[in-house]
Parts: structure tokens; sequence; C-alpha cells
């Protein structure tokens, strides 16, 4: 068979080979940040799969690829397997395991991987989650591609299409911390008062798997945000065939965020917050009680209102709106 060779990657984006390869696989099964598969004989029990590849280079740099080196092995490590525990979140999963397909330079110090391993395991350990295998081969370029398997009852199960008219948004912490962490990284000068904090935030981000237990019954429909706030919002819309406003005083009202702008104005630190993407945090869609109750309980905050209009709408302060983009935020093959 021929193969068309007219059409690059770089023309349709990461969202339209998505789209292409999507037809390979059931349509039931795919769409949201992982696989639902039933347990056959456990009654209403779920097993939950996903996969993600962090590449040196362009997830994080050890040095290798970049000569700017944003991330420790240990750092690089912790990132690859939260990056994997937050979809297990997104989907309303407990963690069970993972299996780490390691590809790496022949050259690489051993140090370096035991210190992955290391960062790997630090960040499996607070949930009682196992390595229990992979692979190793020969690459000329790092890259760590982790599968982790968790489990859900069918009726938690956290879907990306259940969002409906009038359901309240909320984001389970503030944003743009990674990514105002990995300006810091990579040397830019900005005054802040705990420089230390934002670049944890980019180096060691905390997967909500601590939220599962207090999901409301029956579950909201959402997704995390590892691709940004305002990619999550669009993609729940996408999903559920609505539209959404957000609020643009609620996503920055926090004191860390109200500095930022101090120091770098407002629309730098909008686009950081909506497009810097790499926070891991939840965003859900859920009932005005349940997500008055739900904040209540766990601090996330009320971000904006799901609407019919097809179109996801930031709301100023001075009751104007603008349209939300996928591509203003981190796109692969952009």
């Amino acid at each position: 068979m021929a193969i068309d060779s007219g059409l690059k990657l770089q023309d349709i984006g990461e969202q339209g080979l998505l789209k292409r390869l999507q037809r390979f696989c059931p349509a039931d099964v795919i769409g949201d940040d992982g696989a639902v598969l039933e347990i056959v004989g456990n009654g209403a029990g779920r097993l939950v799969v996903t996969t993600d590849v962090l590449v040196d280079g362009v997830h994080f740099s050890v040095g290798l690829e970049n000569p700017v080196v944003t991330t420790s092995p240990h750092a690089a490590g912790w990132r690859s397997a939260a990056a994997n525990l937050s979809d297990l979140a997104a989907m309303g999963a407990t963690a069970e395991s993972i299996t780490i397909g390691l590809s790496v330079p022949s050259e690489i110090p051993v140090q370096w991987i035991e210190e992955i391993y290391q960062g790997i395991a630090d960040c499996l350990n607070p949930w009682q989650v196992s390595i229990v295998g992979g692979d190793v081969v020969r690459s000329r370029q790092l890259s760590l591609a982790i599968t982790a398997i968790g489990s859900v009852n069918s009726a938690k199960v956290i879907r990306r299409n259940g969002a409906k008219l009038g359901d309240r948004i909320v984001m389970t912490g503030i944003h743009g911390r990674s990514r105002v962490g990995l300006e810091l990284l990579l040397g830019h000068d900005l005054p802040l008062s705990d420089r230390a904090a934002w670049i944890k935030a980019h180096q060691y981000p905390q997967p909500r798997l601590d939220l599962v237990s207090q999901l409301p019954n029956p579950s909201p429909a959402g997704m995390d945000s590892s691709d940004g706030l305002a990619d999550a919002v669009i993609q729940i819309c996408r999903a559920s065939g609505v539209g959404a406003v957000l609020e643009e005083s609620s996503i920055l009202n926090h004191p860390e965020i109200k500095e930022l702008i101090m120091i770098v104005g407002l629309q730098q630190a909008l686009n950081w917050v909506l497009y810097g993407g790499e926070d891991f945090e939840l965003i859900l869609c859920m009932p005005l009680d349940q997500a008055n109750e739900f904040c209540k309980i766990t601090k996330s905050i009320p971000i904006g209102t799901i609407t019919n209009t097809g179109n996801v709408l930031l709301k100023d302060d001075m009751g104007e709106m603008r349209s939300l983009s996928l591509n203003q935020g981190f796109q692969h093959f952009a």
C-alpha cells in the first residue's frame, strides 16, 4: 500500500492525530483520561488503564537533550509517575500498580536511572502503588512510558461527556504554578516571595488522588488539567456537547496569583493560568448543591457554569466575554 507523504503531523496537530487514531479503537472505551474495562466476575468493579509517555527535552530536561536543566533525574521520575496517577484520579479511580517502559541512551550514568526510579517510587509510596514490571531498551533519547492500573466502582467513574446545562465548573487547586516554576528554572527573573514553592510545583506536582474519596455521588463530569485549565474545560464541553462561561475573577482569586499579576501583568499571568499546563488538578462539573458541598469539604474553587451555547467564554470583571481556544496551549506537533 502506498503511503501518502503529503500530509504531515505538523499540519493536523495533536488533536487531529488523535481523532484519526481513535478509529482504530472501540468507541465506547476511548475519549477519557483512562480506559474503563469490565472485570469479569467482579460485580461493579472496573479496571482503569492509562498510559503516558514523557520525553527528555519535551516534558522535562535532565541535561541530555537541552543544556538547561529544569529537573533532576529524581524529579523527572516523580513527574512521570504523577502524570499517570493524575489520570487515574481524573477517572475517579484508586491506583493499584504501574509498569515502566524505559528508553535510554547507553552512555547515561547508571546512578541517573536509579534516581529516576527512586523519584517514581517516592511519588507512588503515599498511595501504596507498586512497580510490577516493564521493559528497558536502548534509545537515542531518554523517555519514560508508564502504564498505570487502577480500580473504580462503575457508579463512580468520571467521564468527560457528562456535563449538563447549569452545572457549576470546579477546579481543585490554583493553576499556573507549574508554568511559573518552569519560567524560574529557565532563568527568568520573577521576584516572587516564595520562589521555591513555585519551582516545587513544577518539579514535584501532586496528583489529586487525595480527593477521590470525596467525590460526590453521582459522579461529576471531568478530567485532569495536565494540558491546561482552558484545555480541560474545552475538552469537557466538546465531549458533552455544551458550552461554558468561566469567571476570570474566580480563577485568579488567590494570593499567589495576585502577586504574580503585580509582577508580570494581568494578561501574562492569565495566559499562564489558563494555558500553562502540568498543574495536575481536577476540573469537575456538577450540580450547584453538589459543587457547594464539594468546595466546602475540599477547598476547591467554583470558576464557571455550563451553558448551551457551544462556546467556552471567559468573563472579565467588566462583564466582557472572549472565547478560549485550544490553540493557545501546548500542542504536540504544532
